[in-house]
């Protein structure tokens, strides 16, 4: 439980919903007011970032640091290397990560940070382009700044106007901003991100191919099109797919007979006792080739309302088979 004082007022929950109010309101002018300023120097910014041949160093103190992190590893994520350095931990040894290649991006709402100002002169001694976003126009950061992005703000969301909240806001939309046109000044793409995240739902359902998930060798189910249908029911059952391909002595796709099929011959009272896998098959099945990726079956087979779906080859060879329970276990869907 959270220590208070005999000086604690009691807890107003109105006010605090009110102030909550105020903040969203606050630090959305502070987003919305960064518009009217950002032209030119923005996108001077963006080409310097964008023509880099190192990376973007992103660098901060206190809060302006965090955002800093966050900012970089956004930069990272979407096709711009970058790294954060502390700039107290620059002047003990880590300045040495900063190349002339580089783009150092500084952060400070005052722009008059010791810790950032007692490296300014390194980095433009060293040809550093050094990308400001402060709210001290006329700061020591400003005025050691190749480009300065404003990121100046009216008043902090705190009721006491001190602790860093609308100005920390406006920051990370400006490096957000940055990040954005960046990735479409790239032509960063979705596959792009994906690959920079492949632990992640969207990374799962860009990178996964057809082959990752499907079911191949002995684990695929297929008969000749002379198999009786005793012999073609227990391919079905013993493999576990609900349905089995029906395939030539080359191995190439005739059709596919499902539990579906066999529920609708029998409502239709059709005499299956001597019935063959080629009399029975559907001979038009929906089939894919092994180098889609596995989002398209689950698109197949939820467009045709299906639960499994063929992999053949260029001479339409069987090579595998998906279930939909397959790609559900590989968080495809």
């Amino acid at each position: 439980m959270c220590p208070t004082t005999a000086s604690t007022p009691p807890f107003d929950p109105q006010r605090a919903v009110r102030l909550a109010h105020e903040t969203f309101e606050i630090e959305a002018s502070a987003v919305l007011g960064l518009k009217a300023r950002t032209s030119a120097s923005f996108a001077q910014a963006v080409q310097k970032m964008l023509s880099c041949a190192g990376r973007v160093v992103v660098t901060g103190m206190g809060k302006s640091g965090h955002v800093g992190r966050k900012i970089a590893a956004t930069l990272a994520s979407t096709g711009t290397p970058a790294m954060f350095v502390h700039p107290a931990e620059a002047s003990h040894g880590d300045l040495g990560m900063v190349t002339r290649q580089d783009v150092v991006l500084a952060i400070s709402n005052s722009g008059e940070s010791e810790e950032l100002s007692a490296i300014l002169p390194v980095l433009k001694r060293q040809g550093v382009p050094i990308l400001a976003i402060t709210g001290g126009a006329a700061s020591t950061l400003a005025r050691n700044a190749t480009l300065v992005l404003d990121s100046g703000v009216d008043k902090e969301a705190c009721p006491l106007n001190l602790a860093p909240t609308a100005s920390t806001t406006a920051q990370l939309a400006l490096g957000d901003a940055l990040a954005v046109a960046l990735l479409d000044a790239r032509g960063f793409r979705a596959e792009d991100f994906a690959r920079s995240h492949p632990g992640g739902a969207l990374g799962r359902k860009l990178l996964t191919q057809i082959t990752d998930v499907m079911r191949s060798g002995d684990a695929l189910p297929r008969v000749g099109p002379d198999a009786g249908l005793g012999n073609l029911m227990r391919e079905m059952s013993h493999k576990g797919l609900g349905a089995s391909a029906v395939v030539d002595g080359q191995d190439r796709l005739l059709g596919i007979f499902t539990d579906g099929d066999l529920r609708r011959l029998i409502e239709a009272g059709t005499d299956l006792r001597q019935a063959t896998a080629g009399q029975v098959m559907f001979t038009q099945p929906r089939t894919l080739r092994p180098d889609v990726l596995a989002v398209d079956a689950a698109v197949l087979m939820e467009t045709h309302r299906i639960t499994c779906v063929l992999v053949v080859d260029a001479e339409q060879r069987l090579v595998g088979a998906v279930h939909i329970g397959d790609l559900m276990r590989a968080k495809v869907i």
